[in-house]
């Protein structure tokens, strides 16, 4: 086996469009490289010149699967500049549309987009033939983290009832209660979707990762936090330039992001459970310990069982929240322009987002960056391919093809929210 490469032009069942090429000489992986090649989406250049209360809405269009992510990212963002704190019960229903997007979007990449790796099919569709409960059960769940979205964001899709400074309209008490009956349903299909996840057979693959998540201390982090690592990283959000860098790579439309000085690092589920877990609920720690995950895992094909827990986490939160939600006073609090900057990072589903916007004193942006958790793993995905690929090169093309693609799957890389800027360097001669 003196030279091989391996070309993946579209990657299937990922959320976007990107390629993947690995180059093996003399039995070892010389090169790997995840290409993304979608359009550039300039959603930092046409939100300049827009008024600050308008970001939300705005990039809550960057993902159809996590939008709730990048629109509070921005609102926090906002809240920043704009010198707002918001507590008590609105506090409590940001964390209640978190744990819906969550669970529909992990659930989505769980069932739909990961699972068929493990269990030998082309897709979801093909599964769904010999699987037909468990698809269901999937789907079933992933609407109830839907119907979370629902009911606080005003539609499932791009949610339109977010604010700086809270909601356009805050549920009653009474509104809640249907919710609850649907997610302690939800739960046990959760705890189900853990033990389903922990009887895959996984490729026996670890790194040494450096894991970058927030933490809040009191508890597992959704929307606020510092921003941490394995490393000894602790920063507040607004010192994220100092430490991170993004740089171009000429093959794709996406930066890449590394520590500042070198280094890839990992965000995620799998850096959220390393960094955090003392502080998941009861439920979430004793259904992990059940699986076989412990404190920490370094196995990125684990990563499914994670993301499961994850979602049984984000099913009991909800149901704290709901049990002990009182209705505020007022939708919002109110945000009056003036001159900042306001920093914020979150969790999407993914990892880490980070926000940053420069306001004018009549509140328009000035300037805006956005960090989608994607591009902050795509050197992740590519050490995994390099390190990991090389056990497998005694499969067939085919079989070896399959692993290329489920490492990359497993970070569940929504490559449309990467694929945001391009710089264009031209070689005239």
């Amino acid at each position: 086996m003196a030279r091989k490469t391996i070309k993946v032009d579209y990657l299937a069942r990922v959320e976007g469009e990107g390629g993947l090429k690995v180059v093996v000489r003399d039995g070892k992986v010389a090169s790997a490289e995840l290409s993304i090649f979608e359009p550039p989406r300039f959603f930092e250049a046409f939100l300049r010149g827009r008024a600050f209360n308008e970001a939300p809405d705005i990039t809550a269009r960057i993902c159809g699967i996590c939008p709730v992510a990048y629109q509070m990212s921005a609102v926090h963002a906002m809240e920043n500049a704009l010198g707002v704190t918001v507590t008590g019960s609105l506090r409590d229903l940001r964390r209640l549309i978190y744990c819906g997007e969550w669970i529909e979007s992990h659930t989505l990449h769980i069932y739909m987009l990961h699972a068929p790796d493990f269990l030998g099919y082309e897709g979801a569709i093909d599964m769904a033939r010999d699987h037909g409960d468990v698809v269901r059960r999937g789907l079933s769940l992933k609407k109830a983290g839907n119907e979370i979205i629902t009911l606080l964001g005003g539609r499932e899709i791009h949610p339109i009832n977010v604010r700086v400074g809270g909601f356009y309209r805050v549920p009653r008490k009474r509104e809640l209660a249907p919710l609850a009956e649907r997610l302690k349903w939800a739960r046990d299909a959760a705890l189900e979707t853990v033990r389903w996840t922990a009887g895959f057979d996984f490729p026996d693959r670890e790194r040494d990762y450096a894991f970058v998540a927030l933490r809040h201390g009191e508890e597992y982090p959704f929307n606020e936090g510092r921003i941490v690592s394995n490393r000894g990283l602790d920063i507040a959000a607004a010192k994220y330039d100092d430490h991170f860098e993004e740089t171009h790579v000429e093959r794709s439309t996406a930066l890449h992001s590394r520590f500042k000085g070198g280094g890839s690092y990992l965000t995620g589920p799998l850096a959220r459970y390393n960094l955090n877990f003392a502080c998941l609920s009861p439920l979430a720690q004793d259904a992990a310990r059940e699986a076989g995950l412990g404190q920490t895992c370094n196995n990125p094909y684990r990563s499914i069982v994670v993301r499961a827990v994850e979602v049984l986490y984000a099913c009991d939160e909800a149901l704290r929240i709901i049990a002990a939600y009182e209705e505020p006073d007022r939708p919002a609090v109110p945000a009056e322009p003036c001159t900042g900057t306001g920093y914020s990072a979150t969790e999407a589903p993914r990892g880490l987002l980070y926000h940053r916007y420069r306001l004018e004193a009549d509140g328009a942006i000035a300037e805006a960056r956005i960090v989608p958790p994607t591009s902050q793993n795509q050197a992740s995905i590519e050490e995994d391919l390099a390190s990991y690929i090389g056990g497998f090169l005694d499969l067939p093309d085919d079989e070896l093809r399959h692993r290329c693609e489920q490492t990359v799957r497993n970070y569940d890389p929504c490559i449309s929210c990467s694929a945001h800027f391009l710089r264009l360097e031209l070689d005239r001669g």
